[in-house]
């Protein structure tokens, strides 16, 4: 199949980009940036709008900052400046790593960190564990930006809080200690594919931090975000952390998941606490 007729704009900034998105009327807008998700459902004709945004050309949305306490990252960085190393790693290997772990290279040379983050996949990468680094989306609409964290951002499946006349404009990213332990863990099928169950996990006893995700699920990533007291409180897991304490945590989430997948998780997040035992 091909895609539905649509108009196309390039906007130069990012107000020009709010106007068109919110330009009113029965025209439905549609943000268009690395279009590794959204080119398909074109094609098939699952997305349908009346108008492509294309914000690949806004400088405000390619921005890398440091704000002292937190990594800034424009929605339009891609998976690939990250997993090279062209971005500052604030996260002592996180960032790089996950990142680099996505799909496969030619997705991760057009896909970007704000638009896997907004299309609210629940299999995708970047918000369960944007979700587990305790990030924050900043959002841009009519009335100014707002900061909302990526654990509460995604609503549902490709549900988020955004209005249509608002844009994802950037990634906050807490900056960790020196002592600061993650894990991230995912199960696929074959390597490049969505996952089936993804398990991540944060220890910075400095920061007093101690956050479980659980993502891939059938809605947004389910968040645990004081998890001290079955990770440990010296930043090291301990051994009874096992596979029935995972799968305690995971049939205690709201999960909507039939017994298999539940066991994946809860395999999934075991694993990822493992790699901060170690």
């Amino acid at each position: 199949m091909k895609a539905a007729k649509f108009d196309y704009e390039r906007p130069a900034d990012l107000d020009g980009a709010l106007r068109l998105l919110g330009g009113g009327g029965d025209v439905y807008a549609k943000v268009l940036a690395g279009g590794q998700s959204l080119g398909p459902m074109l094609n098939l004709r699952l997305a349908q709008p009346g108008l492509l945004v294309d914000v690949t050309r806004i400088p405000e949305l390619t921005r890398v900052e440091d704000d002292g306490e937190a990594l800034v990252l424009g929605a339009c960085v891609t998976h690939a400046m990250i997993e090279d190393g062209k971005v500052p790693d604030v996260t002592g290997g996180a960032l790089p790593s996950v990142a680099g772990a996505i799909a496969y290279r030619g997705v991760r040379n057009r896909g970007t960190i704000g638009g896997s983050v907004a299309h609210a996949d629940p299999a995708a990468d970047w918000p369960t564990a944007l979700s587990a680094l305790g990030a924050e989306a900043v959002v841009r609409g009519p009335s100014g930006s707002r900061t909302v964290p990526v654990s509460e951002f995604i609503v549902g499946v490709f549900e988020t809080v955004m209005g249509e006349d608002e844009i994802l404009e950037a990634i906050r990213i807490p900056k960790l200690s020196a002592d600061a332990r993650w894990g991230y863990y995912k199960v696929c099928r074959k390597p490049g594919e969505f996952a089936d169950a993804i398990g991540a996990v944060l220890v910075d006893a400095e920061h007093s931090v101690h956050r479980l995700v659980i993502g891939a699920t059938n809605a947004a990533p389910v968040t645990i975000a004081d998890a001290a007291e079955v990770l440990g409180g010296n930043g090291v897991p301990g051994a009874s952390f096992d596979l029935d304490a995972a799968r305690r945590l995971v049939d205690g989430a709201d999960t909507n998941l039939d017994d298999m997948e539940r066991h994946i998780h809860a395999v999934a997040l075991k694993r990822a606490v493992e790699q901060v035992a170690k």
